[in-house]
């Protein structure tokens, strides 16, 4: 097993015990959240910590996180403790339907990179059976327990594949929310989006913001958005 941890520009992170290992999804999708100063919010299924770190490091007020596996809540917890933003983060090892039972002060933003591939044969891998499946946590479940911990004007955000985004806008309307705003991601140019990531909210909204977002150029090579959009994490851009 390779333990080296994970660099950025502005900070390093373990990665190796944890469900997912740092990747695309989570570092693209952090980078696309938009955060205030005033901001409370909460990462559900945490994994390494990769989302609350990239936040704070956007100036995000503060951010917790939940997460039911032991070795992702035990790397998340020291991932965070060894940062420079240390005092804006914190992790607790709990279930998010009891956690959200449970909360007191509400959430300003509620993320995640939550359990997918609802339709396709599960892994073996008991953890990325936890990290990547709705065996653990339904779309459904998911949504009730955020709706319980945000705030009147609270946003919902999160990334998920494209057939799965569909089947969870569905159960989001059904559940009250509203899509505000959509990143369709294409892994290279001309190909259709495989990954999306969504924003909801509570109050009804006249028109969803759609974009599209293209990786890698047809010859492989990374695209100028791309670089340009992610220039402040990643060292070699």
């Amino acid at each position: 097993m390779d333990c080296r941890p994970f660099f950025f520009k502005k900070f390093g992170m373990f990665h190796h015990r944890s469900t997912m290992r740092v990747g695309t999804d989570a570092v693209l999708f952090a980078q696309w959240v938009e955060v205030l100063s005033s901001d409370k919010a909460l990462d559900i299924g945490t994994g390494s910590g990769v989302i609350p770190l990239i936040l704070a490091q956007k100036g995000v007020g503060s951010v917790d996180a939940v997460e039911l596996d032991s070795d992702s809540y035990e790397e998340a917890s020291l991932n965070f403790n060894i940062s420079v933003y240390s005092d804006k983060l914190s992790v607790v090892q709990n279930d998010v339907r009891s956690y959200a039972d449970n909360v007191g002060e509400k959430y300003d933003l509620i993320v995640s990179n939550p359990p997918y591939y609802a339709s396709d044969v599960k892994p073996i891998k008991e953890k990325k059976v936890m990290a990547r499946h709705v065996s653990t946590l339904s779309f459904r479940d998911l949504l009730v327990s955020a709706k319980k911990m945000m705030k009147e004007n609270a946003r919902l955000a999160l990334v998920l594949p494209f057939y799965e985004s569909r089947l969870f806008i569905k159960e989001a309307e059904s559940q009250g929310f509203y899509l505000q705003k959509e990143f369709l991601i294409s892994p290279i140019d001309g190909k259709e989006p495989n990954r999306v990531n969504m924003q909801f909210v509570l109050n009804e909204v006249e028109a969803v913001d759609s974009k599209l977002f293209t990786i890698r150029n047809k010859d492989y090579s990374y695209t100028e958005e791309y670089k340009e959009f992610l220039k402040d994490y990643y060292l070699d851009f």
